[in-house]
């Protein structure tokens, strides 16, 4: 297995992402500290996490709260001897549908604000661990592209959310490199397979994203997690500071 031996800490890991990651990762020996708000929804993933043969610890955690988040990270060390993957994959509370011009400043700044406090918190949080280990991933999901501003109407704040998570990678990579810890972006062009066939509106969005594709097909949830687990191993260990392109051809690098 690609990962045996190697922690993982997953904010926001009852989400469709987070619980894409947490299952390749799993499913590659990791062992895995799902971290969420809700006990409840955490444990669900669990159970399907160990059913799979996987090995998951939960905690309620609030990715907002600076103390919790420290804390938490000190737990695992001490527990576990090691945090050697964090990923975040947090709600930003973003707002799509509306006009730029017709939005308010608290709709256009919550993904902003929320992205660049979450993602700030956790990565130091784990960086601080991973510098003294001389070993560490810190995996991101998103992706700036910049290639087709045409798809980015009525999305709010969120593009400008994903451009600061971007930035925020490059330079951890560019700190953090010395100390052998890498920061990765998985990147998709949309994962259509949790959209209702029964709604058309979505289903036509669906259609739109495969129809831009080379593929003609959507990434999905699972080719997230493949590929999550492969930048994470010792296979990537010469990716750094780059964003991986899983579109199925939608962005051509």
């Amino acid at each position: 297995m690609l990962l045996n031996g190697k922690n993982a800490v997953i904010y926001g890991g009852y989400g469709q992402v987070g619980r894409a990651v947490a299952h390749g990762l799993a499913a590659e020996g990791a062992v895995i500290h799902l971290t969420g708000r809700s006990r409840a929804k955490l444990d669900e993933v669990a159970v399907g996490i160990r059913a799979a043969g996987g090995t998951v610890h939960t905690a309620v955690v609030d990715a907002l709260d600076e103390d919790r988040v420290t804390a938490h990270a000190e737990e695992v060390v001490e527990s576990a001897g090691s945090i050697d993957i964090s990923f975040n994959a947090i709600s930003l509370g973003d707002v799509h549908g509306t006009p730029l011009a017709e939005m308010t400043v608290e709709a256009f700044e919550r993904p902003v604000v929320t992205s660049a406090r979450t993602m700030f918190l956790t990565t130091r949080a784990a960086a601080r661990h991973m510098v003294r280990q001389r070993s560490g991933v810190l995996l991101f999901f998103g992706g700036d592209d910049g290639h087709d501003p045409m798809r980015d109407y009525y999305i709010g704040g969120f593009q400008v959310a994903i451009g600061l998570v971007d930035t925020l990678r490059r330079q951890l990579a560019a700190e953090l490199g010395p100390y052998g810890v890498r920061a990765v972006t998985l990147q998709t062009g949309g994962i259509t397979e949790t959209m209702p066939e029964d709604d058309r509106e979505l289903q036509a969005i669906a259609s739109m994203i495969a129809d831009k594709t080379m593929l003609k097909r959507a990434a999905t949830f699972r080719d997230v997690g493949a590929v999550a687990a492969f930048v994470c191993s010792d296979k990537a260990r010469s990716i750094t500071a780059a964003s991986i392109n899983i579109t199925a051809g939608a962005v051509a690098d």
